[in-house]
């Protein structure tokens, strides 16, 4: 049984178990989060309409945190010009507990 669902204008495939980071949320870790449901399948697929009424996808949050630098390097032909950038993504890492 997956679940298709909308946090931080994305949508992710999730199931029970699985550990999704999502873009900063700004929340405890251990607290309760719900996430709608734009789609579900225990079988079969229902689609909603934007969402699903009375679906929900329980989570936990685990940790709030930074990722790995992603540096962005570019380089142009002439005059020796290059520029060379980092990014960090803040992120909330959160266990997927329960479909219903």
């Amino acid at each position: 049984m997956y679940a298709i669902i909308k946090a931080s204008g994305q949508q992710f495939k999730v199931q029970e178990g699985d550990i999704v980071c999502f873009d900063k949320m700004g929340l405890e870790p251990k607290s309760e989060v719900e996430f709608e449901v734009l789609a579900l399948d225990d079988g079969e697929l229902k689609v909603g309409t934007p969402t699903i009424e009375g679906a929900v996808v329980k989570g936990e949050v685990i940790n709030e945190g930074r990722d790995r630098k992603v540096i962005i390097y570019k380089k142009r032909r002439r005059k020796d010009s290059k520029l060379k950038r980092g990014f960090r993504r803040d992120f909330t890492r959160v266990r997927i507990t329960k479909i219903a």
